[in-house]
Parts: structure tokens; sequence; C-alpha cells
């Protein structure tokens, strides 16, 4: 049997390059200082360890969904797109995450969160905004999709356990907390993280 292993999570995927960015939907965690504690009793451990970027608390995130590269996609189209997910999450009240303990990725350790059912609902209606705009036949990625977030993503190849044992060892009680918004961001990851800044904010208020 192949022992698994990690790899480096930073390689150039397809379309990426240094200095270019990407419009994507997102949900961030800046103001969450429970799932910051949470992450900060996980990462301490792992901080020990060699082979992992730790992701600040800043830039915690939930990946929902790409839309394209900034230089391919006109500012009319993504302001349609905007305009399109307010008015499909117009009537999606906010959605509950319970956070319990990461699991390992070859390239991340990360938690995935529950119930996964509702923030489903909130891509899905993500997906068709977008569609809105461009057509179903042309909304970016599969539907299939786990939601999870990362605590580290790792910078080379090299064997899990260390990392899974370093995880096991931590005893803390899990974190649930109310998403009452989702991003529309501008995405880089030039530096071994993601960094982003916000082009609108797309409310769950149930309204």
């Amino acid at each position: 049997m192949t022992e698994a292993r990690m790899r480096d999570h930073w390689w150039w995927r397809p379309g990426w390059r240094v200095g270019r960015r990407m419009y994507t939907f997102h949900a961030t965690f800046q103001d969450q200082p429970a799932l910051h504690r949470l992450v900060a009793a996980y990462q301490a451990p792992l901080s020990a360890l060699d082979g992992l970027d730790l992701i600040p608390y800043k830039w915690l995130h939930l990946t929902m969904q790409g839309i394209g590269f900034t230089d391919e996609v006109s500012d009319a189209d993504i302001t349609a797109i905007a305009e399109a997910a307010m008015a499909r999450l117009a009537s999606v009240g906010p959605v509950r995450l319970t956070f319990a303990r990461p699991v390992t990725d070859p390239e991340a350790l990360q938690f995935h969160v529950q119930p996964a059912e509702q923030i489903r609902r909130v891509r899905h209606a993500v997906r068709q905004a977008i569609g809105d705009v461009w057509g179903p036949e042309r909304v970016p990625d599969s539907e299939d999709w786990t939601p999870h977030v990362s605590i580290a993503y790792s910078h080379s190849d090299g064997h899990i356990e260390p990392y899974a044992k370093a995880l096991e060892a931590v005893q803390a009680e899990p974190v649930t907390l109310a998403v009452g918004n989702i991003q529309l961001i501008v995405l880089d990851r030039d530096e071994r993280v993601y960094r982003w800044t916000t082009r609108a904010t797309i409310p769950l208020s149930g309204a």
C-alpha cells in the first residue's frame, strides 16, 4: 500500500501567473473570533512542523465559485453578475456552519464544514446568477463541490502522517457560526497565500 503524501499546493494552475488576478465568490471570516481561536488551537502544533504555510486569520476563506480572470471579464459583466447574485440571494437567510476537526488533504489541512446542504444552496444560487448573465453553459467549475476551509497549505512533498498526528492530538470543542454574507472578490496568489480585495458583499439576510 502506498503511503499518503503531501504535495506542493502552489503549482501554477492553468491560466495563473504572477500578477494575474481572478474574480471569485468566497465566504470570508475576518470577524469570527471563535473560529480564529479554534484555528489557533490546531495551528499551534503545526507551527513546529516543516512544509506548511499556515493561513493568517484575516485570509481564512471558504472557496465557493470562480468566475474568471480579471483581464477576461468586462467591468459590465462583473457588475451584472454581482447584481444577479444580490437578486438570487435576497431571500436566503444566514447559513450556520460547524467546524469540528480538520482533515488532511494532499495539498492542505482543512475543515470540511457541516452541514453542507445550506451552503451548497448558496453556491447553487451564485452559479445561477453567473448563468443569468453568461448563460448556463458558461458557468465555470463543476456543480460537485465539498465546502471546506483550509488552515494550512503544503509547500513541499512529504509524508502526511506527522500532520495528521498533530491534528489528532488537539482537544478542542467544535465551533458553529452564522455566515451572514458572501463576498465577490479579486483574488491573488502571488506569495504563497491567497489574498484579496472585495468587489461586492452579498448579504444573506432572508429579506
